[in-house]
């Protein structure tokens, strides 16, 4: 724990800054789980008021990618065992068209997301240089990779969170952070 006064050691701000991190994370995934439990079956195969991706895969592709930047390269990610070849994309819709998640698949998707926090955070080379993913330009440390991560978490939870809002008045509770321990 860090002290007012006494300057930190590099074990003090390493273990602040890991705790951070888990606890953002787990923040912005209860926000998408959030949304995604109080999306209304009608909404969940559509956009809600004008365009965009259905709900349904707005929510997989936040869930694959928090899954894909968690792992330590490009090369290390091994897709969930129920990936439908590009469910993840929401640019480019993938023909033949895929078939919906339902949204027990999704929140059993984000359980397998959420408990590989810790694990991803522990092993996690703060002063690795860059990230380890080809596509990332400007390249980035792997500490700011993790919060951007993190920031794609939660701009998609608030997109979705404001569908659920739209369509019955009711949207996710803010989560400011989540504590876990060393999870």
């Amino acid at each position: 724990m860090l002290e007012p006064g006494n300057p930190p050691d590099s074990a003090a701000l390493d273990a602040v800054l890991r705790a951070a991190l888990k606890g953002q994370y787990h923040a912005a995934l209860a926000m998408l789980r959030s949304a995604i439990e109080l999306c209304p079956e009608d909404l969940w195969s559509g956009s809600g008021p004008g365009p965009g991706a259905p709900f349904w895969r707005v929510a997989y592709h936040t869930l694959f990618y928090a899954h894909l930047y968690m792992q330590r390269d490009e090369a290390s990610f091994e897709p969930w065992a129920q990936h439908r070849a590009g469910a993840q994309d929401l640019d480019e819709v993938p023909t033949p068209p895929v078939e919906p998640y339902s949204k027990a698949e999704l929140l059993s998707y984000w359980g397998v997301c959420d408990a590989m926090v810790g694990g991803a955070i522990d092993t996690l080379d703060v002063l690795q240089p860059d990230t380890g993913f080809r596509w990332h330009n400007p390249q980035r440390s792997k500490v700011e990779q993790h919060v951007s991560a993190i920031r794609h978490i939660q701009h998609h939870a608030t997109q979705l969170s404001g569908r659920v809002r739209a369509a019955s008045g009711m949207g996710a509770d803010w989560v400011g952070a989540v504590a876990h321990g060393s999870s």
